[in-house]
């Protein structure tokens, strides 16, 4: 009975609360599918927020009482498998009146929960199918998804802000033709790369930055891999996701990381590696891209480059990342494209690379380089030739560079090449 009545405690405190002050993000979650919406994302990136700003959205055209907000981190609920029905107990005790399929129920990382999937399923069979769900993890969520919510649910990413949003949170726009607009969205640049999209580092004195950021990392690492997945040897995984974003925008090699740790006497399998390394995707801490290959046992089995989820963390954890523009603007580019939800490859022949394949049903529709700094007529040269094979290769008449600040257009050898800094082409939302 005490937890039925914390419950209502928590319903009731939730429903009596005003407008909810939360930035409206890029993403939009859909209200009326009839579909349970599953919004997964690596933690403290947004994902409550946009949870409720939907919730906004319902409560101007509708009774607030029939909106029900569950957060499963609340220290107050500790629920097993067998207790989830006191929700909706609970609800019907204080609103006996209320037509249940007309409820909203929003579930907070409702992975902490074992179980939970059952009773979702449940309650979308026989009370209501206005249902959304938000999870730190992808794979905890999308194989109970698969197994016993097939069919139910339209799932949706959520990641630290895009630049567009970085921008739109300081309440700045993309006046490219204004200088005083113009020094303002390099400076913005400058800031996003250094650190990072992170929602609460916007509100947060700035020397708290890095200490904010290496909680996060902390939590990813303790709460997210460790306590779920039972990991018993800390000190290899640690090293292994550190090393994770010290290879950021590199080509990954497990074999090399399993040699540094057996020469620093860490005792570790390489299978254990190829763990850790699947862990740090689900939790959203680091993305592989594949090289393009049109089989994809090559693809899957062939090189790999990681990026990490949010520059900020890389330079918390990593402090010489910032000093490496380069580096930092072609991560920023990876994430602003990976938020698409394109599919992205990197190209490599022989002697050249291309940065990024951006591909739509298996055919390859643009082929992007970031350099931050082209300055140098040798970088011009590199980045051009990698470019140009990967335009050859796929059909292309046009290419793309992503820049720090350079900003032109050439015609070489029948191909047109777009130069564009970072803070032109993403500070709209991209489509």
């Amino acid at each position: 009975m005490k937890k039925k009545e914390s419950l209502k405690q928590i319903i009731r405190d939730f429903i009596l609360q005003p407008v909810f002050d939360v930035k409206p993000r890029d993403v939009r979650v859909p209200l009326d599918t009839g579909k349970i919406i599953t919004v997964m994302g690596v933690r403290r990136c947004g994902k409550t927020s946009i949870l409720l700003d939907t919730v906004n959205r319902l409560a101007q055209s509708m009774d607030k009482t029939l909106i029900v907000f569950i957060n499963f981190e609340d220290e107050r609920l500790d629920l097993a498998t067998d207790e989830l029905d006191l929700i909706i107990q609970a609800y019907r005790e204080l609103y006996p009146r209320q037509s249940l399929p007309d409820c909203y129920l929003f579930f907070d990382e409702i992975q902490n929960v074992e179980g939970w999937e059952r009773f979702v399923r449940r309650v979308y069979d026989t009370v209501t199918r206005n249902i959304f769900l938000t999870g730190s993890n992808s794979r905890l969520l999308g194989s109970e998804i698969a197994t016993s919510l097939r069919g139910r649910t339209l799932g949706m990413e959520v990641f630290p802000l895009s630049f567009s949003e970085f921008l739109r949170f300081q309440d700045l726009d993309g006046d490219f033709h204004s200088s005083g607009h113009l020094a303002l969205l390099r400076n913005a640049q400058a800031e996003f790369l250094k650190q990072g999209g992170f929602p609460e580092t916007l509100f947060i004195d700035q020397q708290h930055h890095t200490g904010l950021l290496q909680e996060y990392f902390n939590v990813l690492l303790y709460r997210d891999i460790v306590e779920r997945y039972k990991v018993q040897n800390v000190v290899a995984l640690k090293y292994f996701l550190k090393r994770l974003v010290t290879s950021t925008t590199k080509q990954l090699s497990i074999h090399k990381i399993y040699n540094e740790l057996k020469s620093a006497n860490i005792r570790v399998g390489k299978n254990t590696l190829y763990d850790f390394l699947d862990y740090a995707e689900t939790v959203y801490l680091a993305q592989v891209l594949y090289r393009f290959d049109r089989s994809l046992v090559a693809r899957e089995l062939g090189e790999k480059k990681v990026y990490a989820i949010d520059t900020g963390l890389c330079n918390a954890v990593e402090y010489r990342f910032s000093e490496d523009m380069g580096k930092t603007l072609e991560n920023a580019v990876f994430m602003e494209l990976r938020r698409t939800g394109a599919e992205l490859f990197f190209y490599r022949s022989e002697t050249l690379e291309c940065d990024f394949l951006r591909v739509e049903r298996g055919q390859v529709m643009e082929a992007i380089q970031v350099c931050h700094d082209l300055s140098s007529a040798e970088t011009r040269r590199r980045e051009l030739k990698g470019l140009m094979a990967a335009c050859s290769r796929f059909g292309l008449n046009k290419g793309t560079i992503i820049t720090g600040d350079d900003f032109d257009q050439w015609s070489i050898e029948q191909l047109e090449v777009d130069v564009v800094p970072f803070y032109r082409r993403f500070s709209q939302p991209v489509t």
